[in-house]
């Protein structure tokens, strides 16, 4: 399969690039920029794995950076999986609306965008791919702070089964995994006091691991799950 990820370089991304390469899989990997271990990968893989450095604020240019230029619409896509994100995290008496359509751009538009060319794509090859966008458990539950945040990962939860609905008549899916709060660089700015207040909300007190909600997308894209499409997947400690 040739599977398209955004937000590769790092933490979740860079997880489910590993996972599935050494799968035999191949991975269309992009990021702002390149990490010490995404250069591992792509040393270990050179025929495989095939990355692109894009802001991805960039919605306007994303039909001719990715699809034109990079992929081409020879390359068959099996798979989308939308991981990158930023957060723009304050409480809404302090919202600008700069950073927040900055952080619309990166999460929903060209999420959006994306997707619209990634279906075109299977279309064009006659295939029943699998789109799987990261949502977060903060769109279920509320913390204090992340209103804003959580507003695009929540439309990013209504764009996902309405694309389900459009497009499953030809063997399209799309779901969304719904995150608990894993060790990552995003998460990386809580102090251990708020981590724990979190963590405390959980069935298992911990941080999500980030493999297990690695592997649970790799199953979404997988042939395994092609009965599953439209759903909201919860791999987040069990958060109640």
């Amino acid at each position: 399969m040739n599977i398209l990820i955004t937000g590769v370089s790092k933490g979740l991304g860079l997880q489910l690039a590993d996972n599935l390469l050494g799968n035999g899989h191949n991975v269309w990997g992009i990021s702002r920029s390149k990490s010490d271990k995404l250069d591992h990968l792509l040393n270990s893989y050179p025929n495989r794995l095939n990355w692109l450095s894009l802001d991805l604020s960039d919605t306007d240019n994303i039909r001719n950076l990715v699809f034109k230029e990079w992929i081409g619409l020879k390359t068959p896509l099996h798979g989308f999986v939308n991981n990158a994100a930023m957060a723009y995290d304050d409480i809404v008496t302090n919202l600008n609306i700069e950073p927040l359509e900055k952080m619309y751009s990166v999460n929903v538009f060209t999420p959006m965008m994306i997707s619209k060319y990634v279906i075109r794509q299977m279309l064009l090859h006659h295939i029943k791919g699998s789109i799987v966008h990261l949502s977060s458990i903060s769109v279920h539950t509320g913390y204090k702070g992340l209103s804003m945040y959580a507003s695009t990962k929540g439309a990013l939860e209504a764009f996902s089964k309405n694309t389900a609905r459009e497009w499953g008549e030809l063997g399209i899916r799309s779901n969304c995994l719904v995150s608990g709060f894993m060790e990552t660089e995003m998460s990386s700015a809580l102090t251990n006091d708020q981590k724990n207040r979190i963590y405390n909300r959980t069935s298992l007190k911990k941080a999500t691991d980030i493999e297990s909600v690695a592997e649970m997308i790799a199953f979404l894209l997988s042939d395994k799950a092609k009965s599953i499409t439209g759903q909201n997947i919860h791999v987040d400690s069990g958060t109640i």
